[in-house]
């Protein structure tokens, strides 16, 4: 079995990267437009996705100038934000976009839908990025699909929007 989540996990990771690297590209210079300045990049991570908040703050190797997302984070121009959410119709999440959308300040997110009219959060967000998990990858003895992934694809997602920042921000030649 493990052998069979191996290559589902892999093929999943490949279509991110196949269908989503100019999104991850874009999110990572909006993000960027913080961390040259003098903003801040807040990370809003709903359910399960807080292990990406997690990791971005704990790891050996954090996100340069970033700062977790609460309720009462007050966001200025200057601050970019990235909203991480298992779904693009989760409610908090939704309030948090239309709130920036209506303060004016761009933001990225990252959601398993993918981006079309019935999207309300690929919509408001100024760059979007799909897990493009549509269900579990592999089905069980009830023929019930299991295993579904969408922190290790939010991960995959935020690691590779880091290493596109970190080179925008010049901090990989910085460890030379």
């Amino acid at each position: 079995m493990s052998k069979i989540l191996t290559t589902q996990l892999s093929g999943l990771l490949q279509r991110i990267t196949q269908n989503e690297e100019e999104a991850i590209e874009e999110t990572a210079r909006l993000l960027a437009q913080a961390g040259i300045g003098e903003g801040n990049v807040y990370l809003a991570c709903f359910g399960e996705m807080q292990v990406v908040e997690l990791n971005a703050c704990q790891a050996v190797e954090r996100f340069t100038k970033v700062v977790p997302w609460t309720k009462d984070t007050v966001i200025t121009e200057a601050d970019r934000v990235c909203i991480f959410t298992r779904s693009a119709h989760d409610e908090d999440a939704l309030a948090l976009a239309q709130q920036l959308n209506n303060q004016f300040i761009p933001f990225a997110a990252v959601a398993s839908e993918v981006a079309n009219s019935e999207n309300p959060l690929a919509d408001l967000a100024y760059t979007y990025i799909s897990t493009r998990i549509r269900g579990g990858l592999l089905p069980n003895d009830l023929g019930k699909r299991i295993v579904v992934p969408h922190a290790i694809a939010a991960l995959f997602v935020y690691e590779a929007v880091k290493i596109a920042y970190d080179e925008m921000l010049g901090l990989d030649d910085e460890e030379l």
